[in-house]
C-alpha cells in the first residue's frame, strides 16, 4: 500500500439545498473546518453521487480504502429527529437504496457488496430527519444542527481526530 494512499473515506452524502438532507455535507464541512485530518484520512462532500465512488471501489482495488464512513440524513418512524445512530447497510430505509444502488441494477446494494466482496469495513453514521422539503429550501433544522456536531464528535473519536 502506498503511504498516500487514504485509508479512510468519510462521505458526506446529501442534497445541500433540500434542508435535513444536508446532514452529511455539513459534517463533512465541520469535520475539514474544525480537526487536523490526517493523510490516512479524506472527508468528502459526495452530494448524491456517492454511487460513483462506491462502484469505483468494487471495480478495481486501486485507491480503495480499508473503511468508510457514510454520513447521510434518513427518515425512520422510530426516531427522534436529530438521533445520530449506526446502521448497517442491510438496515437502509428502502426509500434510500436508490441512494446506494446503480440505477441499471436497482437491486444491488453496493455497500453490501463492498463488505462481502471487497473487506471494506462499511460504517453508516445516520441522523434522523426533522423535515425534508418538497421543494428547494436550503438550511437545516434546529435537531440535524446539534446532529452535525455530535456526529463530528463520534467521528473524532472513532478516527482520533485532533482539534485545530
Amino acid at each position: 500500500m502506498k503511504t498516500s494512499q487514504k485509508v479512510v473515506k468519510v462521505f458526506g452524502c446529501g442534497n445541500v439545498i433540500m434542508g435535513d438532507d444536508a446532514y452529511g455535507p455539513s459534517v463533512v464541512d465541520q469535520l475539514n473546518a474544525t480537526y487536523i485530518i490526517p493523510d490516512h484520512v479524506e472527508a468528502v462532500d459526495v452530494g448524491t453521487c456517492v454511487r460513483e465512488y462506491l462502484f469505483d471501489y468494487l471495480l478495481t482495488d486501486e485507491g480503495r480504502p480499508d473503511k468508510i464512513i457514510i454520513l447521510d440524513a434518513v427518515d425512520f418512524t422510530d426516531r427522534t429527529p436529530g438521533d445520530v445512530f449506526e446502521i448497517r447497510p442491510t438496515e437502509i430505509p428502502a426509500k434510500k437504496i436508490h441512494d446506494f444502488s446503480l440505477h441499471q441494477f436497482p437491486t444491488v446494494n453496493l455497500l453490501q457488496e463492498l463488505e462481502e466482496n471487497t473487506g471494506i469495513e462499511v460504517l453508516i453514521l445516520a441522523a434522523q430527519i426533522e423535515f425534508i422539503p418538497e421543494e428547494i429550501a436550503p438550511g437545516l433544522s434546529p435537531a440535524i444542527t446539534k446532529a452535525v456536531n455530535i456526529a463530528c464528535e463520534k467521528i473524532s473519536q472513532v478516527l482520533s481526530l485532533k482539534v485545530k
